[in-house]
């Protein structure tokens, strides 16, 4: 990986999301709120957080359902986890698909700094086929954990991160509060 690239590809990526969030009709930024803003806040770029892995795949895909900000109740297949380290700290998450002939994992996730670095109900990554490797694996980068848009308005109902995504560790990379 040329990590001068993967940076300026993801500084990229956090100047158009800004630009969505302060032009779009479809932002979750209220029309008000949007006349002062000034992007949104992240830790810097950290290869250390950016990992590629393995999805060791549940034999049993069980069904979970998962409560949003709403109360609704969601649906989701725990369809495999990731392993791997973040300082001296083993952790585990839990990929989700919403549908079996989804190729997109979902992966929510809770970690040390949630209610003060970071949004107190967690964050997400998104990942697509483009986030793997030539050889399988997938691309886990915390670089561009988001934070789901109920975290800007009241209007949207998100997920709540399942118990088993709550990682011990603080996780400095990605969207901030």
């Amino acid at each position: 990986m040329n990590i001068q690239k993967w940076k300026e590809r993801l500084e990229e990526e956090r100047k158009e999301k800004d630009i969505f969030f302060a032009t779009h009709w479809q932002s979750p930024i209220s029309l008000e709120e949007r006349q002062k803003f000034k992007g949104l806040k992240y830790y810097p770029p950290d290869p250390k957080l950016r990992f590629e892995l393995e999805l060791h795949e549940h034999n049993d895909k069980k069904t979970i359902e998962i409560e949003d900000t709403k109360g609704n109740i969601r649906h989701f297949l725990q369809w495999g986890e990731f392993r791997f380290r973040i300082g001296n700290e083993d952790c585990t998450l839990q990929a989700y698909k919403s549908d079996p002939e989804e190729e997109r994992l979902f992966v929510p996730f809770r970690d040390a700094t949630s209610g003060k670095e970071t949004y107190g109900a967690g964050r997400y990554l998104d990942l697509d086929l483009v986030d793997r490797t030539a050889s399988g694996k997938w691309i886990l980068d915390f670089n561009r954990a988001y934070n789901p848009w109920c975290a800007y308005s009241k209007d949207y109902a998100c997920p709540l991160v399942p118990p088993e995504n709550l990682l011990k560790v603080p996780v400095r990379a990605g969207e901030k509060r």
